[in-house]
């Protein structure tokens, strides 16, 4: 059974229990900043879990692609080396929202193990937590597992709850019992059952985890009932199919086989058992998919660890002797195997090949400042390298450990690993810190949800259903205070989708003002209107109108409209690559950030410009419907990076283009009014950012153009039509004076010069010479010099010039006197006592200083400092 069968089965057999099969979600979580990547199958459904959305199913079940390799969960240095460790993997799981719960959690397990898959009765071992009694009777009362193969498993790891059978995401979060299912891969392999001594072997292997969620822990360490027991489980598409497929190691399934025999080739290794070969086909899984999902290779958060995964599998490519580029060559491979499962791989495979392209050829340039970087620490210590040194070179400049080892083993340097190893534990301690799971920390809320009736009304009489000041819930809020009012029902938009929230005023007849400055969501449908009370008092309860302010809105949407039409109008010009990887839309610009890997020209400017402009004279409605997020996406609606999508989406056609959007935005196309792009550049590695304004602030812009170009055209004397001209003329007219100039300066200096012949010193048969000229630039000076030489014959000169306060000095020498004099040693002894230096050849030198206070000694003492060296 292949892995897209065991996929399909796993999928199928859940629809037939009345599971919705949700396609999997972004490696980027949603909305969710507490997440480096999804790391797990629950992680689309927590808010679900928390009772804080709902769906249109209280059952569920996907195949959920997965990558641990950052933060709390970062299998990454185990990767290649052991048999079942991944960056990138694929979950399958089944979930219940206040369904079933632990019964039929464990019977649907055993019936789809046994039967679907085929396995043995007598290969299943399972765990249960130490105090899960209903558990335990479940397995064997009702499914038949001898008391032997089931075991309970304690609170081992020194505090309450921390057992490998008390599930938690995080140190706060969703948590609960869990049920694991191991398979016995039989006696000829080392490794005794879970809570043996021997556990850590590699007979008995878990393959399933049901996770009976029935807590929320806060951070005070407390277990808060959730709403309702769920059921959240995951069993990894890799170990499932190395048991149905009859092989110990991850690595021997088909989809590895595949890509490592794609690595073999790539980089002519032979051993197909080469762990290097297990890297670079796990790695180019991750890289890949990761790509996908919009993030770029970089130097921080998600973009640093695809940079760190992407070079890990490049120096493992080194290792077997590659050095040209050849990890993008692998994305073919993986689009054949996982492009069907995936259609998003096949139609991003191009871009994800040049990307990796890209960050294989920068590599090259790491290399080469690593080993800078490593030979001036052995210059230092040329038989130790310390580990923070080792761990600096891993850790800001992507240099591989390994490499740093090899190094040092060549030229018998001891490397200080256990240094390397504390500052990595450092390290993964301070992430593990910053990853915490941590909802809804800062306003606890339990109410209703919030209404939202923007799309259609600005303004609405509402009711107060919460208050909150500082964090903390009040029961009323008095003139001065800054609070957050959260309404039954508002018009109000709240931040979401690059969309910035409203503003406006909640306000009651009887002098009561509350501005609001901004909205944001406390939770994924209730609304936060963030603000200040100028007047009266506001409580609980209490009815209100909410009033939206309608200019800036108005303005807000102009933008917001504006960006999808360029979106589509970038994809025209630019090619299908381009997407979107973050945008801001607010009052006053559009700010979006999409991918191309080159600056646009001003004609392909233009050309978008044009495009985006045509649909607005075109006046064509916008339409929003909400539908199906599969029908939308078959009915070419665009997903954008980023963002949250439900089941359920809506889907805005505005003029040619067709996006999931919730944001608002205008009824027809010409209320845009004129769009105007007005900057564009790079922000990251193939990553291009254009901002643009529409609307009146598109014709202020316009407007205040035209002044200048008006103005400009008076100032030069010229119509308006005729100024590139005019200015063209002006321009090769100031050349034509500038060098009219440069002559009458040249030709002053040599008549100072001249004037100077007669006081030239004869020291030892050598004529010196060392003055100053007047307003004299240092081409002038250099000339004059030349031009004495050449009066003088034999001659040592230095002459001098200061303009803006600053010194210029030129030293000429002639060639009999080189011997003796260089004209550098000369330049150099007036320049530092003027506060420079300088240097040249023997015959010819200039320096500058800036203080010319001491010119005029500094010049007297040349004749003195020349009879010593004459």
């Amino acid at each position: 059974m292949n892995s897209s069968e065991i996929r399909d089965k796993f999928l199928k057999f859940f629809e037939s229990k009345g599971h919705h099969i949700v396609r999997s979600s972004s490696l980027i979580p949603g909305n969710d900043p507490t997440l480096l990547f999804t790391n797990s199958g629950m992680v689309q459904f927590k808010d679900v879990f928390l009772g804080q959305d709902n769906r249109a199913y209280s059952r569920a079940t996907t195949s959920q692609r997965c990558v641990r390799a950052g933060g709390k969960h970062n299998d990454l240095e185990n990767v290649g080396y052991t048999a079942r460790h991944h960056t990138f993997f694929e979950m399958l799981g089944n979930f219940s929202f206040g369904d079933y719960f632990k019964r039929d959690a464990i019977h649907f397990a055993w019936e789809l193990l046994t039967v679907v898959y085929g396995l043995p009765k007598d290969k299943l071992t399972v765990t249960v937590y130490q105090e899960d009694d209903e558990a335990y009777a479940i397995w064997q009362n009702e499914i038949g597992v001898p008391v032997e193969r089931i075991i309970r498993i304690g609170d081992n790891k020194g505090a309450r709850y921390a057992s490998d059978n008390f599930w938690q995401m995080a140190d706060t979060g969703p948590c609960g019992p869990c049920s694991e299912i191991f398979y016995d891969h039989g006696a000829d392999i080392w490794g005794g059952p879970p809570g043996s001594p021997d556990e850590n072997g590699d007979r008995f292997i878990e393959i399933w985890n049901l996770v009976f969620m029935q807590f929320n822990k806060d951070e005070q360490g407390v277990l808060h009932p959730l709403p309702k027991p769920c059921v959240d489980t995951g069993m990894g598409l890799e170990r499932i199919a190395a048991v149905l497929q009859h092989v110990h190691s991850n690595y021997e399934i088909d989809i590895f086989q595949s890509l490592i025999k794609g690595a073999a080739r790539e980089t002519a290794c032979a051993d197909l058992g080469n762990n290097s070969l297990k890297v670079i086909a796990d790695h180019i899984r991750c890289a890949s998919f990761l790509i996908v999902d919009g993030i770029i290779p970089g130097n921080e958060g998600r973009g640093y660890v695809l940079r760190r995964i992407t070079r890990r599998a490049l120096r493992h490519g080194h290792k077997l002797g590659q050095t040209k580029p050849f990890f993008y060559k692998l994305v073919a491979d993986l689009v054949q195997e996982m492009g069907t499962a995936y259609p998003e791989l096949a139609e991003a495979g191009e871009r994800v090949a040049q990307v990796l392209k890209q960050e294989e050829e920068r590599f090259g340039e790491t290399l080469e400042h690593g080993m800078k970087i490593l030979e001036a620490a052995l210059a230092k210590d040329s038989k130790n390298l310390d580990g923070n040194t080792a761990f600096s070179l891993y850790d800001t400049y992507g240099f591989p450990l390994d490499l740093t080892a090899d190094i040092c083993r060549e030229r018998n340097v001891v490397l200080d690993e256990a240094g390397f190893d504390a500052a990595m534990a450092h390290q993964k301690q301070t992430a593990r810190a910053a990853g915490k799971f941590k909802m809804a920390a800062a306003i606890e809320y339990n109410g209703d949800k919030t209404k939202f009736i923007g799309y259609e009304q600005l303004n609405h009489e509402s009711k107060v259903i919460a208050l909150y000041v500082d964090g903390t819930a009040v029961q009323q809020i008095h003139a001065g205070q800054q609070a957050i009012v959260v309404l039954d029902v508002t018009p109000f938009y709240a931040e979401s989708g690059g969309q910035c929230g409203d503003s406006g005023v909640l306000q009651t007849s009887d002098h009561v003002s509350f501005e609001v400055s901004d909205t944001q969501k406390i939770q994924a449908d209730v609304f936060g209107h963030h603000g200040v009370l100028s007047l009266g008092v506001i409580a609980v309860g209490q009815s209100i109108t909410a009033q939206v302010a309608s200019a800036v809105r108005a303005q807000t949407v102009r933008n917001h409209s504006a960006t999808h039409l360029m979106h589509k109008a970038l994809r025209e010009v630019l090619g299908a690559h381009v997407a979107q990887k973050g945008s801001l839309v607010d009052v006053e610009k559009t700010r979006f950030d999409f991918s191309h890997n080159a600056p646009m020209t001003k004609d392909e400017i233009r050309q978008v410009e044009l495009i985006v402009n045509r649909e607005i004279l075109a006046n064509a409605p916008a339409q929003a419907q909400v539908m199906s997020f599969d029908d939308a996406v078959k009915h070419g609606a665009m997903a954008l990076f980023g963002e949250k999508y439900g089941d359920e989406v809506r889907v805005l056609d505005i003029g040619s283009s067709r996006e999931l959007c919730g944001g608002t935005h205008v009824s027809r196309t010409g209320d845009i009014g004129l769009f105007k792009i007005v900057a564009e550049g790079g922000i990251a590695a193939g990553i291009r950012r254009v901002e643009a304004v529409t609307g009146e602030v598109a014709l202020g812009l316009m407007q205040d153009l035209d002044s200048r170009v008006s103005e400009a055209a008076a100032a030069l004397k010229a119509q308006p039509e005729d100024l590139t001209t005019r200015i063209l003329q002006s321009l090769e007219s100031m050349k034509s004076l500038e060098k009219e100039v440069a002559a009458l300066k040249s030709k002053l200096a040599a008549n100072q010069g001249d004037a100077l012949v007669a006081r030239a010193l004869d020291i030892k048969g050598v004529k010196v010479l060392a003055a100053s000229l007047d307003d004299v630039d240092g081409t002038a000076l250099r000339d004059t010099v030349l031009r004495l030489k050449d009066q003088l014959k034999s001659s040592v000169i230095v002459l001098a010039s200061v303009q803006d306060g600053k010194v210029s000095l030129v030293a000429g020498v002639s060639a009999d006197c080189t011997s003796k004099v260089k004209a550098g040693d000369l330049v150099n002894f007036v320049a530092q006592q003027v506060g420079g230096k300088g240097g040249g050849r023997p015959d010819m030198a200039q320096a500058g200083g800036t203080d010319p206070t001491n010119l005029s000694k500094a010049l007297g003492d040349v004749a003195d400092w020349l009879t010593q060296r004459l």
